[in-house]
């Protein structure tokens, strides 16, 4: 199987593509962008999968980050995924944005507690952790900083993120021992691809994932009323 996974969640443009069966990245590439990402996806997707035999045709999947993220970057790859897979007759799968970090600590077998984080800004962050063998210790949600450290109980914990080294610096006041994974701040489209090869199609749908609601808020005293 030949997945296509595409991740604009966060700071980062990339698309890739995974032979599953070998195991093998055959073409990949990544920007990091705070923004521009409706500019630059489909642009880089071309360049990625010029890069293959069959180039669209020899996709069988498309894989792509859900969230959370950034609403605009969500938007333009979910749409940019389920377009491709139209056009391909492929199925699109989601894969959330914290499933994609945590995947490489679980692959190493860590025997801690392993943690995601991303910064949510606001004093709050999204997190997700997993004890060894697999068993969830936090369930992806928007959490303060007080309440992630929390739920994340006394230790020992490994986390990865942009939101890592805040909940370290709340952890250490709290007396858990956390230590802080060099794994990069962003998802590896990689593993976006791997985490989308065995998904199943029928519940990883390609639909935002969203943790908490908007920031800006109606203001009430402004309204028209209707007649």
């Amino acid at each position: 199987m030949r997945v296509l996974a595409i991740d604009t969640a966060l700071n980062a443009c990339a698309a890739g593509v995974l032979d599953a069966g070998a195991g093998q990245v055959l073409a990949e590439e990544s920007l990091t962008l705070e923004r521009g990402h409706a500019e630059e996806l489909l642009p880089l997707i071309e360049r990625v999968i010029s890069r293959i035999d069959g180039r669209f045709s020899g996709i069988d999947r498309v894989a792509v980050t859900i969230g959370p993220g950034s609403y605009t970057g969500l938007r333009v790859g979910i749409a940019a995924a389920r377009a491709i897979g139209l056009a391909a007759g492929a199925p699109v799968v989601g894969v959330s944005t914290l499933s994609g970090l945590l995947a490489p600590l679980v692959a190493t077998g860590e025997r801690r507690i392993a943690a995601a984080a991303i910064d949510a800004r606001h004093g709050g962050v999204y997190l997700q952790a997993v004890a060894p063998g697999g068993r969830t210790v936090v369930a992806a949600s928007h959490l303060s900083l007080r309440d992630a450290v929390r739920f994340l109980g006394s230790g020992p914990v490994v986390i990865t993120g942009s939101g890592a080294a805040v909940i370290a610096a709340e952890a250490i006041e709290a007396g858990v021992s956390v230590d802080l994974s060099l794994a990069e701040v962003t998802p590896h489209v990689a593993w976006i691809a791997r985490l989308g090869a065995i998904a199943d199609p029928a519940h990883a749908l390609p639909k935002p994932l969203y943790l908490k609601g908007p920031d800006a808020k109606p203001q009430a005293h402004a309204r028209v009323a209707r007649r």
